[in-house]
């Protein structure tokens, strides 16, 4: 059994061509919603020898210990049943933090004004990596761009080109 905390597992698929990040989420947004949290993100990798699996959620007033350790226990037998990931696997959970991942289109909306870093997967311009002001989240039908200002130019990142962004943590 595993420790708690929460992580992402991209590209790996498994039936109904699911990968098994989403099949988690699946698995566990119904236990965080009833235990009156909010799931942030989901984070699932394959280390060397075992599976890390990362879940990251939040509540009015903050997340306790005694909150981890409960979605711990309920997710950690869940996720046993289903064979989700397959094999030896760590759990944690834990509160998103200072530097919160932003995943969900209403992440960033809410953090409109604030400083953020972004991994792409494809190349913007020469770059991999930006660090800017979230300046706006645009949606345009399907397609959904973030705005990144780094003070002497801005970025249009496609979000469906983000591998990861997370807020940066201000002094």
């Amino acid at each position: 059994m595993g420790f708690a905390h929460f992580f992402i597992l991209r590209g790996i698929m498994i039936d109904n061509n699911q990968t098994y990040r989403q099949k988690i989420i699946g698995l566990v947004t119904p236990v965080i919603d009833f235990e009156q949290m909010e799931l942030i993100d989901v984070e699932c990798m394959k280390m060397k020898s075992r599976w890390v699996v990362r879940i990251y959620m939040d509540k009015e007033g903050g997340v306790t210990l005694d909150d981890c350790t409960t979605i711990s226990n309920q997710v950690g037998d869940l996720l046993d049943v289903h064979d989700i990931p397959p094999g030896p696997y760590n759990l944690e959970v834990s509160s998103p933090g200072l530097d919160r991942p932003l995943a969900r289109d209403k992440d960033f909306i809410k953090y409109k004004g604030s400083n953020v870093k972004i991994r792409v997967n494809e190349v913007i311009e020469g770059k991999r990596n930006f660090r800017g002001l979230l300046i706006d989240f645009l949606q345009e039908g399907e397609k959904k761009t973030l705005i990144i200002d780094e003070g002497r130019k801005r970025y249009y990142i496609p979000k469906e080109n983000v591998a990861k962004a997370n807020l940066e943590y201000e002094i």
